[in-house]
This record gives C-alpha cells, structure tokens and sequence, in this order.
C-alpha cells in the first residue's frame, strides 16, 4: 500500500516578506523584515489593524491583529506599510509555479500556504527531507522569501509539522514523533482550536495537545459537540482529509473606490472620475492574466447612503474601453441625480487567460484594446502612471489613473476596507 507523504508550504511571514522583497527590487534600501516594521489594513488610518509584523516588531510585544494605534505606542519608531494584495498574488502564483514543477496534486490552501501530495515522486519516496530543502532553498533563491515545510503522512501533520519552528525550516512530523514534537504543545497551538476552543479545554484541566489527546472521546463531545471528535483526532494525528487539486486561489474579486472630497453633481462629472477608476482596476486584472465575467458599481451620495449595480456579462473581459462601457451603463441604469460622494468599481467572476473560451463572435475592436491595453500597460510601468492617459484628462484636475483601493478578497486573506 502507497504510503501518503503530504508537504506543507507556507510563506513566512508572507505579507511583509513579499513587501519587504519588492521593496528591495525597487530599490529601497533597508530590509523592512529586519526593522520593526508592519503590514498594517490602513497605515493613514490610527485604526488600522496590524496585518503582519516582522521578527523585530514581534520583540515589542506588536501582535498580529491589534490596532496600529495600539502598536505605535509599543514601538513609536515602528515603519508602517500598506498591504498590496495584486502584489501578494503575483507572488503566490510564483510560489505556485514552483510547486508545480515537482507535482500536479497540489491544494492551495490560502495565498500563503499550499499543500502538496508528493507520495508519488521518487524523489520524495527516497528522502522527503532532502527534497522539502530543496524546494525550499530554490523560492528563497529564485524568489527572494522563505518558506517553511511540514512533512507528514496527512495534511493536518503535515500543518503542524511546519509550525513546529520558523523561519526558513524543513520539518517532519511521522506517526513515531507526534508524542515528542507535538503533544507537549499548548492545546491552543493545535490546528482548529481557536480561543474559544482553548477556553474551554482550560476549564476542563486540558492545557497540552498530549492531554487533549487523550481525553475520553464521549466527554468530549457532550461539552464541545462534534467539533470536540474533531480536535481530538487531530490532536492524535488523525486527519483522512485528501489533497484537493484547486490550481488558484480562491477570490471573490478586484476592486477599486475613491471617496471624494467634494461631491459629484454632474452625469459627466461622474463618467470621467469612473473611467480614472477603470483604468486602474483594468490595469490590475490584466496584470493577474485574468479576465472577469461581472461588473458591479457601487455609490455613496453626500450622505454616505450607499447602493450598488451589477451586471453578469455574456462573455469574459479585460479592456478598459469594455469595463467603462458597462460600468457607465450600471450608472446610468442607478444614478437618480443626486450628489456623488464615493464610487467604487468592482470586477467578479474571474478567470485566467489560458481557460478561456475563444468565441467566434470577438470583434476586431477587442484584439485592438487588448494590444493598446497591454502596450499602455507597459508604458505606465516603465515610466510612471501619468506617463500616458486618455485625452479626456487633458488640461483637466482629475487625475486619470484614480483610486488605490483594493478590496483583498481573498479567501484566508484580511485586510481594511474603506
């Protein structure tokens, strides 16, 4: 019978080493993971909430979750950065790549974490340690950050095998080392025991994995209900759950908003301020080789009262001519005169270039904003967004690329939402 040897790779720290190393190939000069620093949802904001934080930032006492405003106090010289969520996907697609060359059975569990069924590769049959360091020492070289990877007989010890110690390590946990590596542990370190779960076992006089594990099964689940079976198998190292091939991450969408200043009160007004909106959230999908199948619009008035639009659309698109072409009819479909004070463009239903579909029915006008597109694309990236826009901005105040803001819904992914 084939023995099951499953690899969990998981990012360390990924959202402020993927920053930290685009940073660098920018040309800043210090190595944000090696100052305390964070990923915080809205650094303008004292609200904002700690994303990440790095090894530096962690000596503060800085948890992942707290308010920013609660970690300047701890560390008043603490660098903040915003997260970029296309940026993180363009890394995890990188990590993804990798992966791939060594086995196709791969689940992406979130943006920074994958788990791969290597019980076929030869290589991972003659030694899985050799081969994890491997992989390993090639996304730090190629990529520019480090991962961890669990080494286990199912995914859940797999999990807790890459948890055991970080950053940049290789880890096993087989059925022989889940009394010494992983039952001393806290019972909260244990996969799917969150601080409810933790609280509870603690009233129980349960306080290691070791003693969860072996607890009556019965008495768990009249206090904890089926989720109790769960945990305790899992704190046996039970866990029969497949490597589910799912080759992207799972995400809602793209988009992007502006709150003005001053209200919008005229339909041209409008138009112009959501084609500055367009071109940015276009510019995004194209650079995620993605095209989206929905379009939604949504408006705030002056008084912050918000209402949305959208339409699911006959084909797949990504030019910013099509995206503003049904995005205006969304407005013109919503808008009822009053005055605009925030505006939002969100795109849906995405797939990646290579699965799709070509139609007989693509006109000659979408191959031509394609390739104007791309070659716009390229233009902003080398010298700048102003660098080239439409002539209707043309001796104009509305900046032609508008907005920044990222919805980040990913799935297992945060962030701050205007």
């Amino acid at each position: 019978m084939l023995e099951l040897i499953i690899f969990h790779v998981d990012a360390n720290s990924a959202y402020l080493s993927w920053t930290a190393t685009a940073l660098l190939e920018e040309g800043y000069e210090t190595d944000i993971r090696n100052i305390p620093a964070v990923i915080a949802g809205d650094p303008a904001n004292r609200h904002g909430i700690v994303l990440t934080k790095s090894i530096p930032a962690k000596a503060y006492g800085i948890r992942t979750g707290e308010s920013l405003m609660e970690a300047r106090r701890k560390c008043p010289q603490l660098k903040v950065f915003p997260p970029d969520y296309d940026l993180y996907l363009l890394c995890s697609e990188a990590m993804y790549g990798i992966l791939c060359e060594y086995t196709p059975v791969i689940q992406r569990f979130s943006v920074d974490e994958c788990f791969c069924d290597m019980s076929s590769v030869r290589e991972a049959v003659d030694n899985p340690v050799r081969l994890a360091v491997e992989i390993k020492e090639r996304i730090k070289s190629e990529l520019g950050f480090t991962v961890n990877i669990g080494i286990g007989r199912n995914k859940l010890c797999a999990k807790m095998a890459g948890e055991l110690k970080k950053p940049d390590m290789v880890h096993t946990l087989w059925p022989c080392e889940i009394p010494v590596k992983m039952w001393p542990l806290p019972a909260g370190e244990l996969f799917m025991v969150g601080r409810a779960s933790e609280k509870k076992l603690a009233a129980m006089g349960i306080n290691t994995i070791g003693e969860l594990a072996g607890t009556d099964r019965i008495l768990l689940k009249t206090i904890m209900k089926s989720h109790g079976l769960l945990i305790h198998d899992y704190a046996n190292g039970i866990d029969d759950s497949p490597v589910i091939i799912n080759d992207n991450i799972v995400r809602k969408g793209i988009g992007n908003g502006l709150t003005y200043a001053y209200d919008l009160e005229t339909r041209d007004d409008i138009y112009k301020e959501l084609l500055a909106l367009c071109e940015r959230v276009s510019a995004r999908l194209r650079k995620l080789g993605m095209h989206a199948g929905l379009i939604a619009v949504h408006l705030r008035n002056s008084e912050l009262a918000g209402y949305s639009h959208q339409v699911k659309l006959g084909g797949m698109i990504n030019t910013t001519n099509e995206i503003f072409e049904r995005a205006s009819g969304l407005i013109d479909e919503m808008w009822k005169g009053e005055p605009v004070r925030a505006m939002s463009v969100s795109l849906r239903e995405l797939s990646r270039d290579d699965n799709l579909q070509l139609s007989l029915f693509d006109s000659g006008d979408r191959a031509r904003d394609e390739a104007l597109d791309k070659a716009v694309d390229r233009i902003r990236d080398a010298f700048g967004v102003r660098s080239i826009f439409r002539g209707t901005f043309a001796n104009g105040d509305i900046n032609p690329v508008q907005g920044g803001v990222n919805d980040g819904n990913y799935i297992m992914m945060g962030g701050y939402k205007q």
